[in-house]
């Protein structure tokens, strides 16, 4: 696939995280904080299960070599999603998805440095620090108001 086009597919995905929390708020409103994010969860967790029984191209028995850790990305993405429900109605979608931006490029930059849970190691340099420099700057320019 040509990386371009995962470019857009991430352009995408990167537009959907961030109307994504709003609809979750719109939708604790009616349900509560903590059944949004359940109701959110089970949604995805639905259409995913749907596409990768149709798609049939992965192995469901070597989930159970998964080392524990590995199982935990579901518990983050919980945490996310239970946390943008609750901040986006107190500082608004932007601040919400500034911090979090800050916070995914500043950990993305940790993990590349360190080539963190087996990834190729990419060097952390004053170019990539200046980039950060400039997100935590958008980030407290968004925030103050």
């Amino acid at each position: 696939m040509p990386h371009i086009v995962i470019f857009m597919i991430m352009l995408c995905a990167g537009a959907m995280v961030a109307i994504q929390p709003s609809i979750n708020a719109r939708l604790a409103q009616k349900v509560g904080l903590l059944e949004a994010a359940c109701f959110s969860f089970a949604v995805g967790t639905a259409a995913l299960l749907t596409v990768a029984l149709i798609a049939n191209q992965g192995n469901w028995r070597g989930a159970a070599d998964a080392r524990w850790w590995e199982w935990t990305g579901g518990l983050f993405g919980a945490f996310f999603v239970t946390a943008a429900i609750f901040a986006v109605p107190r500082i608004g979608t932007a601040a919400t998805m500034a911090a979090v931006i800050t916070a995914q490029l500043t950990t993305a930059l940790i993990l590349d440095h360190f080539g963190v849970l087996g990834l190729r190691g990419i060097p952390f340099d004053a170019r990539r620090m200046f980039g950060a420099l400039l997100l935590f700057a958008g980030a407290w320019l968004i925030f103050r108001r």
